[in-house]
Formats: C-alpha cells, sequence, structure tokens
C-alpha cells in the first residue's frame, strides 16, 4: 500500500526515520527551495529518488497544508508488542508504554505520538479496530513524530496482561471521582499509561485491567480537558518522576 506524506516537518522525518519505502516526490513549481525543503532535496538525491516539480493545484489535490512538498512511501510500519519491550530492554529503561483505548480524532492521536517521542515513551498501543491508526493525517498532526515511534496494534485487554506479567504498573487517565489525584500516584518505574476515548473515556474492561486510575486536578468552569492534552500533561509528569534528564 502507498500514500502521500505531505507537509516539510512530516516528509523530512520519514527520510530521517528510514522506516518505509519510498517513490517519489513532489515539490510544487516556483516554491522557494529554502531551509527544510533544500534538505529534503539533498536528501531525495542522495537516495536517488524521482523528484517531480508539479503545480501546487496538484498538491492541492493530496492534502491541506502540503507546504510544496509531498512524498510517495509505503504505509505505515507497524510493530509488535515484543518489539517494543525489546526497545527498551537494549535501552536499560524502566519499561514506558502509552496505550490509547479507541482514541478516534487523528488530532489527538497525531498530539500523543508527538509528546510520546519527546518524552522518550518506548512505544504505543493501539486497537486494531474502531480507532484512528497512523494515517498521513496523523503523521502531518505530530509533525513527523510518529515516523520515529514504534507503534502496535493489538487487543488491548490482553496485551495489558501480557504487561503486569512482564512487571508494568497499568494506569488509567480519566476524570471520575473513582480515581485518585495525580500528583498522589506512583508514575515511575515500569508504567503503562492508558488514555480513552474522547467522548466514553476508558471501556469497561480496559479500566478494570488498570492497576490504578488517576485523575487531573481541574480549579476552573470547565470540568474535563481535551483527552490529547490531558494525556501530554500525565506524560510528562511521568517523565519527571521517572527522573530521566532531557537531552
Amino acid at each position: 500500500m502507498k500514500e502521500w506524506i505531505s507537509g516539510r516537518n512530516p516528509v523530512y522525518e520519514v527520510f530521517q526515520a528510514g522506516r518505509r519505502q519510498l517513490f517519489r516526490l513532489w515539490v510544487a513549481q516556483g516554491v522557494e527551495e529554502a531551509g527544510r525543503l533544500r534538505e529534503i532535496l539533498r536528501l531525495t538525491k542522495n537516495q536517488h529518488l524521482p523528484l517531480e516539480r508539479v503545480p501546487r493545484q496538484k498538491l492541492d489535490g493530496l492534502a491541506q497544508n502540503h507546504q510544496g512538498v509531498a512524498l510517495e512511501a509505503s504505509g505505515y510500519p507497524y510493530v509488535y508488542l515484543p518489539d517494543i519491550l525489546a526497545l527498551a530492554e537494549s535501552r536499560g529503561e524502566p519499561l514506558f508504554i502509552l496505550a490509547l483505548d479507541v482514541l478516534q480524532d487523528p488530532q489527538n492521536l497525531g498530539t500523543l505520538l508527538r509528546t510520546a517521542e519527546a518524552v522518550g515513551v518506548h512505544g504505543v498501543l493501539l486497537p486494531p479496530r474502531r480507532a484512528a491508526g497512523v494515517t498521513p493525517a496523523v503523521v502531518h498532526s505530530s509533525s513527523g513524530a510518529s515516523e520515529h515511534m514504534l507503534v502496535a496494534q493489538a487487543n488491548l485487554a490482553q496485551a495489558i496482561a501480557d504487561l503486569k506479567k512482564a512487571g508494568a504498573w497499568v494506569t488509567g487517565l480519566e476524570g471520575s471521582p473513582q480515581a485518585q489525584p495525580v500528583e498522589q500516584s506512583r508514575l515511575d518505574g515500569p508504567l503503562v499509561l492508558v488514555v480513552g476515548n474522547e467522548g466514553d473515556g476508558l471501556r469497561p474492561l480496559v479500566r478494570q485491567s488498570c492497576d490504578q486510575l488517576v485523575r487531573l486536578p481541574m480549579l476552573g468552569k470547565v470540568d474535563s480537558l481535551n483527552a490529547a492534552v490531558a494525556g501530554s500533561v500525565v506524560l510528562y509528569m511521568a517523565l519527571q518522576a521517572r527522573g530521566k534528564p532531557a537531552r
């Protein structure tokens, strides 16, 4: 399966990650070939990739906000859960996984993948059905960070059970009164953070699989945060709790 990745940062990160097969690059006619685009053109030349300068309208037909560049590549390279476990072991780090329970908004998924990559998450778990996958829109909204992230599609309840056997502590994020304040919760050590669906939160079976449920303090008039914002806040709290120095 082939797909078009558009936008300068997303296209650049596809090149940098080197995890996809690349077929051709389109660049809008008349665009200034400077900055990140200059780097993309250099990489294209180095890899002997076909380059076509096309009318901007042709790119408009592929995507919005394409920034004058689009790359045709193979589909997103999903991995398996053991690949994520192996990465944590190779780094000598306590396991750090983000599990997304039927998240459906590509923008939210892209934001969380970008945050997960930034804080050093070893991998992200997605359900194989009824949830957003890593589409070109998600790659764009993650600004290409998804290309450096290990993402596996798996039955979440079963995967959580396997991760518990591997010693992980599973923390579900939700806003219910039953959840304890996140600042009173342990987020260090081997951790799986589970973020639920934008509207319904965690599914009952996934919720029951969690070792603890946590909530963020809400002091204003609104009673909840966007799933991507809430998840990103807790990911950074986990990074702080793990005591890993920033790059």
